[in-house]
């Protein structure tokens, strides 16, 4: 497959023209699995303290962790956009601190771009890595960094005033510099509506189909991680089973004396 490096203006042109794919990933092997099939964006989310790092949520996740990963997914990456998530607290601790984070995961993760949790009150922080020539995706919503102060992982802006919040958010952060949104687990109607009123593309996860892209963790789109896995994925894969039965042959044969021959 011939494909050209895929970048924050590549992006934003496909509003209203072409839906945008989006896949975690936090290996060589995988990263490169999912360049190759043609994803356009790569998210190193912080979700690896869940699903790789077994940590009960995100909060526990570092900048040497997210470095880590980010430099193991660059290594399997020619075309996609590689995007970071900022961990807890990388960007709360003044513009000065957060720009010096940003900029440890471009220039020592190879990352593209780096996402940051929050609206009006990251604005700042958003504009300031901006304008040091890093592009910045934002997110809305369900916003898991933050499941300490919400008390769980439900569904956001459900209610008219937070709705309205939420859209003050996004074109907030869209003035403020951000190339595009992700929108998580709030109404599919609201999230039309957001799509709609900015002009920065949107991606969905668990936020219904009129975004302008989705993305979705792979550990749980292929059937991987099964701790807990939410009601909005879709399961392309079993790799659970596929694994297991791997492992229990495996098992089974060095125990019979049949591998090696």
């Amino acid at each position: 497959m011939n494909r050209k490096k895929i970048t924050a203006k590549t992006i934003r042109g496909m509003k209203n023209k072409e839906k945008i794919a989006m896949l975690t990933a936090y290996d060589y092997p995988m990263a490169k699995i999912v360049d190759e099939s043609g994803c356009d964006m790569i998210l190193v989310g912080d979700s690896l303290g869940n699903v790789v790092l077994g940590y009960e949520n995100t909060t526990h996740v570092t900048m040497e962790d997210m470095l880590h990963h980010t430099k193991a997914v660059s290594r399997g990456v020619k075309n996609a956009m590689i995007v970071t998530d900022m961990p807890f607290l990388s960007c709360h601790l003044g513009v000065y601190k957060a720009v010096e984070n940003a900029g440890r995961l471009i220039s020592e993760g190879n990352a593209q771009a780096v996402k940051i949790e929050g609206g009006e009150e990251v604005a700042e922080v958003v504009k300031a890595i901006c304008n040091a020539g890093i592009p910045v995706v934002g997110h809305l919503g369900l916003t898991p960094q933050s499941v300490n102060q919400f008390g769980g992982y439900g569904m956001r802006a459900k209610e008219e005033k937070e709705a309205e919040k939420l859209i003050s958010d996004a074109k907030v952060i869209e003035a403020a510099g951000a190339f595009c949104i992700v929108l998580e687990c709030i109404p599919k109607e609201l999230a039309e509506r957001v799509s709609r009123e900015i002009s920065i593309p949107t991606i969905g996860i668990g936020a219904g189909g009129g975004c302008d892209g989705q993305v979705l963790v792979i550990y749980d789109m292929l059937g991987l991680f099964c701790d807990y896995v939410p009601a909005f994925v879709k399961k392309y894969a079993d790799m659970d089973t596929a694994v297991r039965n791997g492992v229990v042959n495996y098992i089974d044969e060095v125990k019979k004396g049949v591998f090696p021959q």
